[in-house]
This record gives C-alpha cells, structure tokens and sequence, in this order.
C-alpha cells in the first residue's frame, strides 16, 4: 500500500501532494514501482496534528482520487479518512475501500455507511486523538488489549452489516504506543492474527528514527525496511509504505524467505 497525503502537515511528507497534479504524479510513480494498492488521505494523523473539518477533507482528497482515476490508474484506492460522509463521498468519487484509524469508533455513521457502501475496510486500533494519543500509552496488557479491541470492533462492524471477509485489521503501530510498545507489537504480531487479513504501517515513523538517531523521516527507509521483515515474518498481509521502490523488492525476499511465495 503506497501511502498519498494530500495534507499541509503530514509528518513525513505534508506539503508535498496537496496541488492535484502533483499527487497524480506521485500516484503514477507510486504505481509504476510497485505499490498494489494507493492510501489517500486529507487529515493527517501525525501526534498533535489539527483537525480539520470534513469538507476541507473531502476539498482535498475528491480532486486527487478523480484525478486518478482520469488517468487510467486502475489499482485499488483506499480512502484514509474517520468520517463517513467523506467515504462515501470518496467512494462515489472512485475509491474502493476505507482505511479508518479510529475503528469507527470517532464516526457512529462509519459502519452502517461502509456496510451500505458494500466495501472493505480497515480497522485499526487507537486512542484519544492525534491531540492526546501520546499521553494515552498505560496498558495492562499491550497485546491482550489491543486484540480485545480489534476483535470488538470487528464484531461491531459485522453487526452493522459488513461482510466479514471484507474487514481488515491493523494494530495502530504508532497510534497511542511508545517505541518499546511498537517492538513489542511487531515481535508478537501472530498473536494479533485472529481470521482477518492483517495491516501493518510503520514506514518513516518517529520510533525507528529514534532507534537510528535518524531526525529526518526520510532517511529512515531501511529502519523501516527491518520493519516490513518482522511484519512479514510475523504474518502481515498488507504494509503501508512511502518507500515503495525499495520496499516492493524488500517484501519480495522477505515473502520468498517467510512465506516460500518464491
């Protein structure tokens, strides 16, 4: 999964895509080297990050996925987004699936929206909001209550009308964690493995910087390449990069090493 911000103040990348044009030319080298499926997204998640308001969102994310899809790029777009109302719009606009870091747990309209929609989604597992998730990282059981969560949003969503075998999962690497809790999460990821496709995103993110001593989140792709290896190991199905072109070709040994798909 190639990741597309289309934000101001992404951490890694904000500022970058926000013109159309130039998130159509990111998505096209995206594609031409690799990426499966791309992740767009207008609100950023990054620690501290503002919120903006969902037509804000949906200016910025709708132009890029038409634009898109205009010109002839037919792999999956997922809408990286919490709100229903820009879902659905996202969807309309040429989307295919929904990548919500919250669950569904910030939008009660997400679930039904995404079961009437008839689309896969991701749910990941969070708390608070990008404002307070990094003073919310007390657990009694990392691993136990993250796949207690996860387990109960997939019920939820199933409740809502979702086809469980469109729902995907992701253990929030990042999102309310420390750096020892997101090793702890990629040691024990088969524990977090119950029945449902399995979302890993660490690329560029502060923790493996902190390990290098490596301040520019751009300079972090072969931390973050150790990374993808433990996730694949540890029975990932889909990883969330900005590095496609390097880790496209990490994913390929990795998956020839762990999953004898070579």
């Amino acid at each position: 999964m190639g990741v597309l911000n289309v934000t101001p103040d992404s951490f890694s990348d904000g500022g970058l895509y926000n013109a159309p044009a130039a998130a159509l030319e990111q998505a096209q080298e995206l594609v031409a080297t690799g990426a499966d499926i791309l992740d767009v997204g207008g609100q950023s998640t990054r620690p501290q990050a503002d919120t903006i308001t969902a037509e804000e969102e949906q200016q910025r994310v709708l132009p890029v996925i038409a634009a898109i899809r205009s010109a002839g790029i037919i792999v999956p777009i997922s809408i990286d987004t919490t709100r229903a109302s820009v879902a659905r719009a996202a969807i309309e606009a040429g989307a295919n699936w929904v990548n919500d870091v919250s669950g569904g747990t910030y939008d009660s309209d997400m679930l039904p929206t995404v079961a009437q929609l008839k689309v896969p989604i991701v749910l990941m597992h969070s708390r608070g909001t990008p404002k307070t998730m990094q003073q919310m990282t007390e657990y009694r059981d990392l691993i136990g209550e993250l796949r207690e969560f996860l387990q109960e949003r997939v019920e939820a969503a199933i409740a809502a009308g979702i086809d469980p075998a469109q729902i995907a999962i992701d253990p929030g690497i990042g999102f309310a964690k420390t750096g020892s809790q997101n090793l702890e999460i990629l040691r024990r990821l088969p524990d977090l493995r119950f029945g449902h496709p399995l979302l890993v995103g660490t690329s560029r993110k502060s923790f493996i910087g902190h390990i290098l001593n490596q301040p520019d989140p751009k300079k972090r792709v072969w931390g973050t390449a150790a990374t993808c290896c433990a996730a694949i190991a540890g029975g990932a199905d889909v990883l969330r990069v900005h590095d496609v072109r390097e880790l496209r070709e990490v994913c390929l040994v990795a998956d020839a090493i762990w999953r004898g798909d070579r």
